[in-house]
């Protein structure tokens, strides 16, 4: 069974009941970490995101799919997930709990998602406030660390004041090898063969260039702060 027809699957069951209730039933399958449910997972929490007007948009799914790049001869399963998660009359909250239990024990797999969405609220080259809002409503239910939090931020809206020591989650002034391998768990961690592992579908897999990016800049930026010279 490919990709695309595992979400098929899932959204025949979805018809029958609600997408809230697939993802429901997603949350208790032992087996249930792979690319078809992070895609339902993601798509369904997009749909929550967008204008809460009750009607998916040409506009809508043709920005969704300038991230989310799939073949133009599935988009009636893309538009159908919008569909039912917008029809759906549970919140974006209660989603965001459901997500936060399909993958409650894979912390990494909630960073990810939450990368992701924010990609998509920043698609338009701005987070507007109602969207941040959103998105640290998805940081708290995730359980999202802190120095998470300000990797993403930085990834998608710039490091700016952010304290580059908390964005690596190192304590100032430690020595110079936990600053390095500090930095190699991120780098190897956020690496794109981590994120295929970890379920997430490879188109996608370009989220992590905007993290890398964060992780690097924030890194330079310490050693030339404690006055280490960078090739």
């Amino acid at each position: 069974m490919t990709f695309w027809d595992r979400i098929g699957a899932m959204l025949e069951s979805a018809r029958k009941r609600t997408l809230g209730a697939v993802l429901e039933n997603l949350a208790v399958q032992t087996q249930r970490r792979n690319e078809a449910a992070f895609s339902i997972a993601l798509i369904a929490l997009s749909a929550k995101m967008a204008k809460a007007d009750g009607v998916v948009t040409d506009d809508e799914i043709a920005a969704f799919q300038d991230y989310f790049q799939f073949p133009e001869a599935e988009g009636d399963k893309v538009r159908m997930i919008f569909q039912l998660a917008q029809q759906d009359v549970a919140g974006f909250e209660e989603y965001l709990r459901k997500v936060a239990r399909i993958f409650d024990d894979a912390p990494a797999v909630l960073e990810d998602v939450l990368d992701c969405l924010f990609y998509v609220a920043a698609a338009d080259g701005v987070a507007h406030p109602r969207e941040l809002e959103l998105l640290e409503k998805a940081a708290k239910i995730f359980a999202t660390p802190a120095d998470a939090w300000r990797r993403l931020k930085a990834a998608h809206l710039g490091l700016g004041d952010d304290d580059p020591w908390l964005i690596l989650g190192i304590e100032h002034g430690v020595e110079l090898t936990e600053i390095k391998r500090a930095y190699r768990a991120l780098v190897r961690d956020h690496h794109p063969d981590a994120l295929i592992a970890r379920g997430v579908p490879a188109d996608l897999v370009r989220i992590a260039e905007g993290r890398m990016a964060a992780i690097n800049t924030a890194y330079e930026r310490i050693l030339t702060e404690i006055g280490v010279k960078t090739a």
